[in-house]
């Protein structure tokens, strides 16, 4: 695992956090701690309040240590869709053909906007073969996929319709000179405080948005903190409040998801939805009614999930951000976890 050099060295530190937000009881996080690394975790950080009341790196690891987020590079680009609305670039209700003119002549993709895309809605088959370096322009084999479904009928989720959202943005930045990487990269890397990620770009330059992030603990945080701060850096608006909320807003299809976030809005009540083991299932047998990841955890919880249990989750309520890596463990569950942390 590479690491960045100029960052601290390896540490664990708790702290009492204070103020705005009760404070997470001490002894739960020491048990979801033990929790996490027993299931081959290697990195927990917990912010609460603005300050870092856990960070621990266990077996060797340390908080420079670079490691893939997986599916949480969604949430990246998911949060850019709303800087570009807010700029002007894009509408999230518009519909898809204004500017993919290849589908103007094929009337099963008339209703499909730029939603329906970021939110897997769009009925278009997920082609996890776009993940790889196989097909030379994932860009141009995803805008020729026919629909299987109607939009919004179902929750397709896989990396076509973000690269059909990837050609989208790359045709209406032309007229600025950028690429979807540097829009991505000035509009919000950048003032988060992160440089030189990976976009695993293909022949044809396209960046691949369904993953392929390597970020520290710290890093994958400022996100985090971005939306706690409802779209503000200090004092500055970086992304308006009302459109990056839109990427907290579930849809029928799936109303555990909502534009590269996923979503606790049915807890405390809710069926307890292990999302990994679910999303291994083909789409058409999925059934994501009335779920939830936790609980125990509060319903306003926002999580970004990445394969492998790469987690962070983000809990307005508490002013809490939790950010978990890890290897690849089937037996670490979101809700054991979840209920160890917000234990009564």
């Amino acid at each position: 695992m590479r690491q960045l050099k100029f960052l601290a060295s390896p540490v664990i530190t708790i702290a009492i956090a204070c103020s705005t937000a009760s404070a997470v009881d001490g002894i739960a996080l020491e048990n979801a701690k033990k929790y996490s690394s027993s299931h081959h975790g290697f990195s927990l950080l917990v912010i609460q309040n603005n300050r870092t009341i856990l960070e621990h790196y266990p077996g060797g690891h340390a908080p420079n240590e670079i490691t893939s987020i997986y599916s949480g590079t969604k949430g990246f680009w998911c949060v850019a869709a709303a800087a570009a609305a807010q700029d002007g670039i894009l509408d999230l209700d518009e519909h898809v053909q204004g500017t993919i003119s290849e589908w103007r002549s094929d009337p099963r993709k008339d209703g499909i906007r730029i939603r329906d895309l970021l939110h897997f809605t769009a009925g278009i088959e997920p082609v996890f073969s776009l993940h790889g370096r196989s097909i030379s322009d994932r860009n141009g084999y995803s805008i020729k996929l026919a629909p299987a479904r109607s939009p919004g009928d179902a929750f397709m989720y896989g990396p076509s319709q973000l690269q059909i959202f990837s050609e989208v943005l790359r045709r209406k930045l032309a007229a600025r000179r950028l690429r979807p990487e540097q829009y991505l990269e000035r509009r919000i890397l950048r003032p988060l405080g992160i440089a030189g990620v990976d976009f695993r770009e293909d022949k044809k330059g396209n960046p691949l948005l369904a993953s392929g992030f390597k970020l520290t603990a710290r890093q994958w945080a400022q996100l985090g903190k971005l939306i706690l701060n409802d779209g503000k850096i200090g004092r500055r608006q970086l992304v308006r409040a009302d459109l990056l909320h839109e990427c907290f807003r579930g849809t029928r299809a799936n109303p555990m998801f909502g534009m590269g976030f996923w979503l606790n809005r049915e807890a405390p009540d809710g069926r307890e939805i292990d999302v990994e083991r679910m999303l291994d299932v083909p789409w058409e047998r999925q059934s994501w009614r009335d779920g939830c990841l936790s609980n125990a955890a509060p319903p306003d919880t926002i999580a970004a999930i990445g394969s492998g249990f790469q987690r962070m989750y983000i809990v307005p309520s508490q002013n809490l951000i939790i950010v978990r890596q890890a290897r690849n463990d089937p037996a670490f569950s979101d809700a054991r976890f979840l209920e160890l942390v917000f234990r009564k």
